[in-house]
């Protein structure tokens, strides 16, 4: 069969027969892809996943024997293969889903929360195009989740605002976008940043608002640095790093305090990372470092471009590190990016441009 006619091959994993089936006749709805197996459980999806070598997994996370996130960190550090997880939306859902992308899973699709009107039929595009898209992603094999090794022993807790910094002293800021893959490249990321890091830290993750709040206090589980969800009028405050509610669209005030806004989407985004680099250039200038992670779609390519007319620093994930290639490519494609780094090059490109913020003799490069 030749490459461009095969089929993608899909392997459901789920102890509910009917979801299996509900899943399958969706799936099947599209001539160019293909159930090959169903698991019902985490150990059957291990096995059937290293016999099969399916394209894609869907991936249930509560299940018998052995759950979903068991299963995940499994495949994805014995015989990595792209998978979606499909499961309920709910506070213990966003906790477990958000779990799973930390340990490589690519995406999710939430199944209805009525355990009554059960019709994935309502989400069958959102799956079917997921699926398409994870399958078609180069996955390697990530290592156990962070357990905190290398990370000093006293953590920081998920805190409200601190007092006030001092505005006017321009400190320096950094501007972090991500969407697909961005909780599992995080948790590569966050470690690096050391309790006392000079300057303040915002991070725009494409990813309902339930999930967002639980993004934060699982960053700060294997974090020095101080993390938290941003809070409306909010001050910046240096060695703390903000993640934008899913809900709201996230500007940096002229006097330096953070403003939520939960207007409509803007370029199809919300939150969107373009919002947050036009305020956050306008405000920092020079002293701001823009960087752009691991996502689908073009968002932070307008805003890395006036985060450059304001003589910022911009930062983009390689495609060799990068589960999903498309935000840096088009940040990239701008010409406004100064470094296309791996993340794990990327703290050290970041902390070298805040150090020079301090210690102007040492440059990073054409400012």
């Amino acid at each position: 069969m030749e490459a461009a006619d095969r089929k993608t091959r899909v392997l459901i994993v789920d102890d509910s027969a009917f979801m299996r089936k509900v899943l399958e006749e969706i799936i099947r709805t599209d001539p160019k892809m293909e159930v090959i197996g169903q698991a019902k459980d985490g150990r059957e999806a291990i096995t059937m996943a290293a016999s099969l070598q399916p394209d894609v997994l869907t991936m249930d996370i509560n299940m018998p024997r052995m759950d979903g996130l068991e299963a995940t960190q499994h495949i994805m550090t014995q015989n990595p293969r792209p998978i979606v997880i499909v499961s309920s939306e709910s506070r213990q859902g966003a906790t477990s889903t958000l779990r799973a992308l930390e340990l490589g899973a690519i995406d999710f699709v939430t199944k209805p929360s009525s355990g009554i009107d059960l019709d994935m039929k309502n989400v069958s595009d959102e799956l079917l195009r997921k699926l398409k898209m994870a399958a078609k992603v180069r996955v390697v094999r990530t290592a156990a989740r962070h357990d905190g090794a290398g990370v000093p022993e006293s953590k920081p807790q998920v805190q409200s605002a601190k007092e006030a910094g001092n505005a006017d002293a321009r400190f320096p800021l950094v501007v972090i976008a991500a969407s697909t893959g961005g909780p599992a490249t995080l948790m590569r990321l966050m470690p690096r940043f050391p309790k006392d890091f000079p300057a303040a830290i915002v991070l725009v993750q494409h990813m309902p608002a339930t999930f967002t709040s639980q993004l934060s206090v699982q960053l700060a589980e294997v974090s020095t640095i101080r993390v938290k969800e941003a809070e409306a009028n909010e001050p910046l405050c240096q060695g703390t790093f903000y993640v934008c509610p899913g809900s709201h669209h996230l500007r940096i005030s002229p006097i330096g305090r953070l403003k939520l806004d939960d207007g409509p989407r803007i370029s199809g985004y919300r939150p969107c990372a373009d919002v947050a680099f036009e305020s956050a250039a306008a405000y920092a200038g020079a002293n701001l470092v823009g960087v752009v992670l691991t996502g689908m779609g073009s968002d932070g390519a307008q805003g890395v471009q006036c985060v450059k007319a304001h003589r910022g620093w911009v930062l983009a994930q390689d495609e060799a590190s990068s589960v999903i290639f498309g935000m840096p490519a088009e940040a990239i494609r701008t010409g406004a990016v100064d470094q296309v780094v791996g993340i794990d090059e990327m703290y050290a490109a970041i902390e070298k441009y805040v150090d020079s913020i301090y210690r102007p003799t040492q440059s990073v490069g054409s400012r």
